[in-house]
């Protein structure tokens, strides 16, 4: 089961990710995200975070020549996309991004188009965001069969195991679920997280 730890503003919070396994950390560079960081904060984060770990940006808003301008200033491994990008943008980003992870929400019009893109994740979000609300996990689908999923919205350590049951994605992702307050993580809760999501993801293997 694929982890990822998102919304990371302190080198203090990938630490506690790496020392838990998280298999991904991903650095906001949305303006309007109060998890936003700069170039410089997101390269302190980057020092400390070991090359096996995936390094995640997260854009809406930007041009595609700027997303691959920042994300190979930085080294990332991959961009993920919250905005309303077409399939023409996923790919103009594809061809310079080793991965790259197209967000849509689970209950907008959005997810019926969401095979064109080619992306190599689907992450599937609730409506806001960040906001520590989950989405009704059946409207999921048969998606899981078509796409690595990573599910996303309002997780925490005390529902995601109950959501790989349901849901049966590829991965999972987390922001407000493991913060103590905005912008800083926990690390019990992060290392929990990590946890309870690799024992279901075991579970499942054995059915």
């Amino acid at each position: 089961m694929f982890v990822k730890i998102c919304g990371v503003t302190r080198p203090a919070d990938a630490l506690a990710a790496v020392d838990a396994t998280a298999d991904a950390i991903g650095l906001n560079f949305v303006t309007t995200s109060r998890r936003c960081i700069d170039l410089e904060t997101a390269g302190a984060i980057l020092a400390v975070v070991p090359d096996h770990v995936m390094t995640v940006g997260i854009f809406q808003g930007y041009r595609a020549d700027e997303i691959l301008e920042i994300t190979g200033a930085l080294g990332l491994g991959a961009a993920q996309l919250h905005g309303g990008e077409g399939p023409a943008f996923t790919g103009m980003v594809a061809a310079g991004v080793k991965t790259v992870i197209k967000a849509v929400a689970a209950e907008s019009p959005s997810v019926r188009t969401v095979d064109g893109h080619g992306a190599d994740i689907v992450m599937l979000d609730a409506a806001v965001p960040g906001g520590g609300i989950p989405f009704e996990w059946s409207l999921v689908g048969d998606l899981v069969a078509r796409h690595r999923i990573l599910l996303a919205g309002g997780l925490r350590p005390d529902n995601v195991a109950e959501a790989i049951r349901t849901v049966r994605p590829w991965g999972v992702d987390v922001a407000s679920g493991v913060e103590t307050e905005p912008r800083h993580k926990d690390r019990d809760a992060i290392a929990r997280f990590v946890a309870e999501a690799r024992g279901a993801g075991e579970r499942l293997l054995e059915f």
